[in-house]
C-alpha cells in the first residue's frame, strides 16, 4: 500500500512522541518460535523475519536499545523428528536429555540465533549473537530431576547485555543457561525474556508469539484483551482462562511490571511491523500489562 504524502506526515507525527519517550530506554522483545513456524508457507517465515528485522533496526536508530530474547521450540522438535527422536513432554514441557540439550544448542545457539543477527545486520553490523552461556550471565538451576536438563533462572548479570548495548549493538540472546558447576540447561525463552528486562531495568517487555495478544477466554479468540493489570491477569490464570503456551508469557508480564518494567505486551508477531505499531502509535495492537 502506498500513502499520499499526507498520509505519511501524519504517521511520522504520531509517532514522534513515542519516539522521545523511548530514546535511550531498553525493549526486551522475545521473537518466539512460534511466530516463525506459524508463518511458514509460501516464503511467510522469511518475509516476517525481514520485517521484524527491519522494526529491530529502526528502534535501534531511533534512540531505542533493543534486546532481543528467542525461542525455537518448534525448530527443535523438527530437527528432533528428522533425528528419527521422538519428542517426550512432561506437564506440556520438552524431557531434555543430554542428547535432546545438544539438539537444542545446536538450534537455538547454531541456528535461530544466526538467522535472527544475520536477518538484522543486512541492514547494518549492529546485532551480537549471545547465549546464557556467555560469561555466565544467566545462572540455571534445574527445575524437576524428571525434566532432566530444564532449567529456571536462578540469576542475570546484565554486565554483558549493558556492555554491548552502549556499543551501540544490539544483543540477540538464545537462553541456554548454566548452573555452579557449568552443567547447561535450556531455559522457557518466556521466562528468560521477563528476568532479563527486570535485570536491565527495561521500559517495556514485548512478546512476538503466532496469536493476537491474550484472551480472556482461552477458547474464544474473540476476547482478546487490550489492556489488562497484572493482578486480573493472575485471577484469569488461577481460573484456568488463560493456559496453555500463553501461561509462560503471563507469569513473566506479571513478574515485570511488578518488579518495576512499565508495560508488558504481547502481539501476533506475524503482523507485519507489530512492533511499531504497537511502540509508535495511539492505538497500539495486541494486549499491554500493566501493575497493579
Amino acid at each position: 500500500m502506498i500513502l499520499d504524502p499526507s498520509t505519511r506526515a501524519e504517521v511520522l507525527v504520531e509517532a514522534l512522541p513515542y519516539v522521545r519517550r523511548f530514546a535511550g530506554r531498553v525493549v526486551v522483545v522475545k521473537y518466539g518460535g512460534n511466530a516463525l513456524a506459524g508463518a511458514a508457507g509460501e516464503g511467510r517465515e522469511d518475509a516476517v523475519l525481514v520485517r521484524f528485522a527491519e522494526d529491530v533496526v529502526l528502534m535501534r536508530s531511533v534512540g531505542m536499545l533493543p534486546v532481543v530474547v528467542h525461542g525455537g521450540g518448534p525448530q527443535i522438535g523438527a530437527l528432533m523428528g528428522r533425528l528419527g527422536k521422538t519428542p517426550e513432554f512432561h506437564d506440556g514441557l520438552r524431557v531434555t536429555d543430554a542428547e535432546t540439550l545438544d539438539i537444542a544448542r545446536m538450534v537455538l545457539v547454531g541456528k535461530v540465533n544466526r538467522e535472527i543477527v544475520g536477518a538484522i545486520n543486512l541492514h547494518g553490523p549492529v546485532a551480537v549473537g549471545c547465549s546464557g552461556e556467555d560469561a555466565g550471565f544467566i545462572t540455571a538451576a534445574e527445575r524437576d530431576p524428571a525434566l532432566g536438563y530444564v532449567g529456571d533462572v536462578a540469576s542475570v548479570d546484565p554486565a554483558l547485555l549493558r556492555h554491548l548495548l552502549r556499543e551501540g549493538l544490539v544483543p540477540v540472546v538464545a537462553t541456554i543457561g548454566t548452573d555452579a558447576s557449568g552443567q547447561a540447561y535450556n531455559i522457557n525463552a518466556d521466562t528468560v525474556a521477563g528476568a532479563v528486562a527486570v535485570a536491565l531495568g527495561a521500559e517495556k517487555l514485548v512478546f512476538l508469539t503466532d496469536v493476537a495478544g491474550v484472551c480472556s477466554d482461552r477458547e474464544d479468540p474473540a476476547t482478546v484483551m487490550r489492556r489488562v493489570g497484572a493482578g486480573a491477569l493472575e485471577e484469569l490464570v488461577a481460573s484456568g482462562a488463560v493456559g496453555g503456551g500463553m501461561v509462560p508469557k503471563a507469569l513473566a508480564c506479571m513478574h515485570a511490571v511488578r518488579s518495576g518494567v512499565a508495560a508488558a505486551h504481547v502481539l501476533d508477531g506475524r503482523v507485519s511491523h507489530v512492533l511499531l505499531l504497537e511502540l509508535l502509535t495511539d492505538e497500539g495492537i495486541g494486549t499491554m500489562v500493566v501493575a497493579p
